[in-house]
């Protein structure tokens, strides 16, 4: 009789060759993995093989491939003991598990690409209220049931090199990816580094070369406690892509302030703070690892997709919620109260409601921190893009001047504008970001018209700003939205500062001209149409609307909608703008209206009430030919086509 141990033993090395040979057969033979993804029995089963550590990371590679091509995504709540399995993982493990997480937890075809129509998306999300939770939603739920999960991925993403999973374990853990592996490229890259290392430090490890007859292709080493550390950091990094990718997932759910409040109590912002010089935005060493045929800047490097998961990860986490102050520190929040005190404002009541013992430590906070690099940045870098969405998402929301002129005294407007202007920045979208970002920092602020009429100084300077609003208003519609309101608060203000800057300013000038506006409107309205309004394109829509609004508050309305018919009959084409835009406001209604979210987004972004929205909306599409202020009064009858159905084309 062999002892329990034994045959336990025996067990795991059979279900090691089994897992093997099942690998390379999905690998070598065309069709395996698919079939395999049939059975999802099959699938179920080989997550309780992950309990035995011996076969985990065999495992956890099978299942990844597997549902890699699965049509329908594995419910996690039909996993044996999940939560037991899950608490049972080493960190380790669970950093692994995370590669699996990561498919299981994302929505198949979320709609949420900027590139899908809103009527595609409208009509998924009514299929789906119909069927009730998706299998990725209730498989974030089975995750945030699981105790102290979310805690963990916390620490995970926080820890440091130096915490991280010892030298032995590590080796233990590259020795199976090296026998499991046919096509071992990370690895060969991995081992490169090690050599590299090793020999300019005279460092005590080597490894020999993929392919090598070392027996156990374990690394000839004298002395085995020794690790480059390079090394050490790709490993972490490696980990730590999959964690954050899991935890932005999660706060974009639906369970979002649950997963809000754990990551603040755990400290998640003040940690990621800590890692922020030595490991997110480290400087590259020569021998930073990248992929074969790639380079230290390709998006494919791990170096660069950390930054760029690091940055999804702030943007969800300040977007919209007040724990965006959690990215402070104490001083910081500080500088907050004093703004807005020294300009004689209330201040932000999420500010004084900040817990304090939550907030980054140190000099600086992670806002800060990010503006520093973000100076920095090359003009051709991609991080750009990322950048500019992380800095807005903290100011999205009701706009407050504290945080305006926080931004604004560390440089970032004439950051923003040398970027725009002085290199032209030719990239759409990091050009789309920074008009988004320029308008949410300018927004109502006087100062901020100040600043940025002594940047653009000159009319050369001024022509090609407006070159770059000009070339795609796609871009740069949300700076236009905010210079219109902007605008028309000022000049409803009694006050000498805001009467200089209307009298100085260029851009405000520039705006404030009715021929102007008649422009904008046209051409927000021209680019548009039902069918192929996306999440990106829409806010066209809302400029044009919030045009119309403020010439409504003045009684314009009626002005305004005859000049655009005017302009309709130069181009040679009376009515297919109006009635373009009747269909537009049709569609309009039909979305906003049962979606509390998009609506209290466009009351605090614009400081207009959504009841005022929805009124100018109903008197435009008026089917009364005899009001001043309804479309049809301008639409002549051999013209009238505004009763189309809203299908995908």
């Amino acid at each position: 009789m062999y002892p329990k141990q034994d045959i336990k033993g025996k067990c795991d090395e059979m279900s090691k060759d089994c897992l093997s040979i099942l690998y390379n057969t999905c690998v070598c033979t065309e069709g395996v993995t698919k079939r395999l993804a049939e059975k999802n029995d099959f699938v179920i089963f080989l997550f309780t093989l992950m309990t035995s550590k011996k076969t985990f990371l065999q495992t956890a590679t099978l299942i990844e491939d597997i549902l890699g091509v699965k049509k329908e995504m594995i419910r996690l709540d039909e996993v044996p003991n999940l939560s037991s399995l899950v608490s049972n993982f080493d960190q380790q493990q669970l950093a692994n598990f995370c590669r699996i997480l990561a498919v299981t937890i994302s929505e198949m075809d979320t709609g949420n690409d900027d590139k899908h129509t809103l009527l595609a998306k409208n009509a998924q999300q009514k299929k789906s209220l119909s069927l009730g939770p998706s299998a990725a939603e209730i498989n974030q739920a089975a995750l945030l049931s699981i105790p102290g999960f979310v805690e963990r991925l916390c620490k995970l993403a926080t820890r440091k090199v130096s915490e991280s999973t010892g030298t032995a374990s590590f080796l233990q853990e590259l020795e199976e990816w090296y026998t499991w592996l046919d096509n071992a490229l990370v690895l060969d890259a991995l081992m490169r580094v090690a050599n590299e290392e090793s020999e300019h430090n005279q460092a005590s490890i080597v490894f020999p070369p993929p392919g090598a007859s070392e027996e156990n292709g374990l690394p000839h080493t004298s002395a085995r406690t020794q690790l480059p550390q390079s090394m050490k950091i790709m490993h972490e990094i490696m980990y730590k892509l999959e964690v954050l990718y899991v935890l932005c997932v999660l706060l974009m759910g639906r369970q979002r302030n649950q997963v809000h409040r754990m990551i603040a109590e755990f400290k998640l912002i003040p940690g990621l703070n800590n890692l922020f010089d030595k490991l997110i935005w480290r400087k590259h060493s020569a021998s930073a690892l990248v992929l074969h045929g790639h380079n230290q800047n390709c998006d494919c490097s791990p170096d660069i997709t950390l930054k760029i998961q690091f940055l999804r990860l702030l943007q969800s986490f300040s977007d919209h919620h007040e724990n965006k102050y959690l990215l402070l520190n104490n001083q910081e929040l500080n500088e907050l109260s004093a703004i807005s005190l020294k300009a004689n404002i209330p201040e932000v009541e999420a500010v004084l409601n900040t817990d304090r013992s939550l907030v980054c430590d140190g000099k600086r906070g992670l806002l800060t921190r990010l503006l520093q690099v973000m100076k920095k940045e090359p003009a051709e870098s991609s991080f750009r893009f990322w950048q500019a969405r992380a800095v807005e998402s903290f100011l999205r929301g009701t706009t407050s001047y504290a945080d305006q002129m926080f931004l604004l005294k560390r440089g970032l407007l004439e950051h923003i504008l040398y970027c725009i202007v002085d290199s032209e920045c030719k990239s759409r979208d990091v050009l789309q970001s920074y008009f988004d970002l320029l308008g949410e920092l300018m927004k109502f602020n006087v100062d901020a018209f100040k600043r940025f009429n002594k940047y653009i100084n000159t009319d050369a300077k001024f022509q090609v700003f407006l070159k770059q609003i000009n070339s795609s208003l796609v871009d740069s519609n949300m700076l236009v939205r905010c210079v219109t309101l902007s605008l028309d608060r000022f000049e409803n203000q009694v006050d000498m500062k805001v009467a200089e800057v209307l009298s100085e300013c260029r851009l405000l000038a520039y705006i404030s001209q009715v021929p102007t506006q008649m422009s904008f409107l046209f051409r927000l309205i021209n680019i548009i149409h039902v069918q192929t309004l996306t999440q990106e394109n829409v806010s066209c829509l809302n400029t044009s609307l919030v045009i119309l609004m403020l010439a409504r508050r003045k009684e314009r309305l009626p002005l305004y909608l005859r000049l655009l018919q005017r302009m309709e009959h130069s181009k040679k084409y009376p009515g297919f703008l109006l009635n373009n835009f009747h269909n537009l406001l049709r569609f309009w209604q039909q979305h906003y209206l049962h979606k509390d979210k998009d609506s209290t987004c466009l009351e605090n972004s614009s400081c207009i009430s959504f009841s005022y929205w929805k009124e100018t909306v109903s008197i435009l599409l008026n089917p009364d030919r005899q009001s001043p202020s309804a479309l049809v009064s301008y639409i002549e009858e051999p013209y009238m086509d505004i009763d189309r159905d809203f299908t995908e084309e």
